[in-house]
Order: C-alpha cells, then sequence, then structure tokens
C-alpha cells in the first residue's frame, strides 16, 4: 500500500517538474487540467469535468473558466507552461490570427475537436410580440453604421413596416465573445451582404467591410451583457419589449421562461441546428496545448471523457448541446485519440 502511494506521489512529482521545465519557471507546477474560453461551452465543459472527477477518484476536477472564447484564445496563446490553461472551449473556429499567436509564444502543437454544435439564438418573454426576424433587419435595427450609414433607427417600425413601434433594445454577447462573433458572421454580414455593393467591398477593402458590415451599434440599441448568457436570461424575462442573443442551450434550458424567434423563417431547434436549415447553427470546439499531455495528470482523460459524453442521448446532449452528425462525430473520436496536430491551413 505504501509503495503504490510513494510511486503515485513520485508520477505527480515528475510530472510537475516536467511542466515547470517547460514553463520556465522552475517550481511552479499544476496538478489539475485548467480550460478556459466560451460561455457557451462552458456549461458542456463543467459537465465534463463533473463527470470525469466522479468516474475517477485519483484525477482532480478540471478547473472551467467563462472568460469568453476570444480571451481564452489569447490566455491559451500566451504559452507553455503551468501558469497557461491546456485547453481553449470555443464557440467558433480558432482565427488564423490566434493560430499565429500561439506558433509565436511558443504552443507548437494544437489539436482541434469538434464537440458538438450550438445555434446563435435570438429570444424574448413569453409575453413577447414574436418579431419574425431575417439577417436584413437584424442587420439595420444593430450595425453601428449600415451600408456605411450611421444608425438612425430607433425602433423596430423604424427598421420594417411589418413590426412593432417598439424601441429596439437587444441584450447580447461582448466583443470578447464567440457568440458575438459567430453573430457577425452568421447573421449581421449576412444581412450586410445581400447589398451586392458591400459584398464587393469585401475583395476591394476588407477592413472597411469589416466595420461596416460587422460593428454593432454602441447607443443603448444594443446591450453588451458580458460573458453571462444567465444574466442576458434574466435581462429579456424582466422585460417582455426585449430581445436576447445567446447560445441555443440556453434558450432550451429556458424553454418555460422564453421563446426562440425565427430567422429567416426557420425556428431555433434542435432539428434546425443539427442540420443546419437554421441561418444561426454553428460549430462548438475543443483546442488542446499537447505540450501539456504528459505534465499535467487528467489531460488526456478529461479530453477522452469528451468523447465518451458527446452521443446522442448522452449528458452533454441532456445538458442543451445539439449532437454532431454521425460523420463529425466520428472524425472527432479519432481526434480525440490520435490528438493530430493542427497546421493553421484551413483557418481564416
Amino acid at each position: 500500500m505504501l509503495a503504490n502511494r510513494t510511486i503515485a506521489v513520485s508520477a505527480v512529482a515528475l510530472a510537475a517538474l516536467a511542466l515547470a521545465s517547460c514553463g520556465g519557471q522552475q517550481g511552479a507546477s499544476r496538478d489539475q487540467v485548467r480550460a478556459v474560453g466560451s460561455s457557451t461551452v462552458y456549461p458542456f465543459a463543467k459537465a465534463v469535468a463533473e463527470s470525469l472527477a466522479k468516474s475517477d477518484a485519483t484525477i482532480k476536477a478540471p478547473i472551467i473558466e467563462s472568460t469568453g472564447t476570444g480571451a481564452g484564445m489569447k490566455l491559451f496563446c500566451g504559452g507553455v507552461g503551468p501558469q497557461h490553461p491546456d485547453i481553449e472551449d470555443a464557440s467558433r473556429r480558432m482565427k488564423k490570427s490566434e493560430f499565429d499567436d500561439c506558433q509565436k509564444n511558443g504552443v507548437k502543437e494544437i489539436t482541434e475537436i469538434q464537440v458538438g454544435l450550438d445555434g446563435v439564438a435570438f429570444a424574448e418573454a413569453k409575453g413577447g410580440p414574436g418579431i419574425a426576424l431575417t439577417p436584413l433587419d437584424v442587420y439595420k435595427a444593430l450595425a453601428k453604421a449600415p451600408f456605411g450609414k450611421p444608425n438612425t433607427a430607433k425602433t423596430w417600425k423604424d427598421v420594417n413596416p411589418a413590426y412593432p413601434d417598439e424601441a429596439i433594445l437587444v441584450y447580447g454577447p461582448p466583443s470578447t465573445s464567440g457568440t458575438r462573433d459567430a453573430f457577425k458572421e452568421l447573421i449581421l454580414v449576412k444581412g450586410c451582404e445581400t447589398d451586392p455593393a458591400m459584398k464587393a467591398l469585401k475583395d476591394t477593402d476588407k477592413d472597411k467591410h469589416d466595420a461596416v458590415c460587422g460593428e454593432v451599434r454602441e447607443d443603448g440599441a444594443y446591450v453588451d451583457a458580458g460573458e453571462n448568457d444567465n444574466l442576458i436570461v434574466q435581462k429579456i424575462e424582466a422585460n417582455t419589449k426585449a430581445l436576447g442573443i445567446f447560445g441555443y442551450s440556453y434558450l432550451e434550458q429556458n424553454s418555460d421562461k422564453l421563446k426562440g424567434l425565427t430567422m429567416s423563417g426557420v425556428t431555433p431547434t434542435y432539428e434546425t441546428i443539427s442540420d443546419f436549415t437554421y441561418p444561426g447553427a454553428r460549430p462548438l470546439y475543443i483546442y488542446v496545448k499537447k505540450a501539456h499531455l504528459k505534465a499535467i495528470p487528467g489531460l488526456q482523460a478529461y479530453v477522452t471523457e469528451w468523447s465518451k459524453l458527446w452521443s446522442k442521448g448522452g449528458v452533454l446532449a441532456k445538458a442543451g448541446m445539439v449532437v454532431a452528425p454521425d460523420a463529425v462525430l466520428a472524425a472527432s473520436a479519432k481526434a480525440a485519440s490520435e490528438l493530430p496536430v493542427l497546421d493553421g491551413a484551413q483557418l481564416k
């Protein structure tokens, strides 16, 4: 018994030394996994951490932090060593610029694993008017400078005569959020590019295109609610004239209080997100720092635990995650097992 305990302690000590060596900080170490990133992925990452802790008492439950995808990428790509996280949870794919930052800071080997699907959902309280949204009307309502001109719309009726004469008030994610990035890419830009001139602008002046098509107004019509999707739920539940933007799982978990709004005639549901007929459907990812695999106890086990829980009818599906198609799940399971290195060529 004493011999087994000595071996276990020695293994942890060796892991600590390996990680300290990686980070260039002698004596610094960590004996549990640390993941940062998306508020959308956060509840799923917590569920996986709790499942792992229950299934293996020798592994300390991973630390999961809701920082937002963008802020999490900065932490993840900051370097190798105990002061840097092992996993980045992301509600959109890693950007090429983030990958380059990782490489520059010595984070050379990264594995990308798609863990499921989600949707950028628009919702209101049960007593709301039920606005039938389109990307074009959302763009006109929330863009800082729709089609290059200052946004003067005060009410939804200003945007579309068919909409109610109510002030535009939308609670949504901050600029550090992957949900905000997905909202920009899947909704705002699509609305903006209904104008051929705006679509052409992408090829002639990308920075201007990004500003005109993707910047959100800052005059109070759009309210940054921080990295707390539950706060958005509370805000719109309390105000039937307000709308909210967050991950679909939060809508599903609060279906007794809220209702999802259609986008181009499609309601956000498990089925419409899984088959991508809903315009706001998007994949969810985790990124693994391979340099920490041998140094951090439980890192490989935590990654493996994801693959045990993401099936149809599994723990994550019950928590609100939309399960990815079978082919994607098979590829993800292989990635979780073999941990291939991302080369960055596919990133934008």
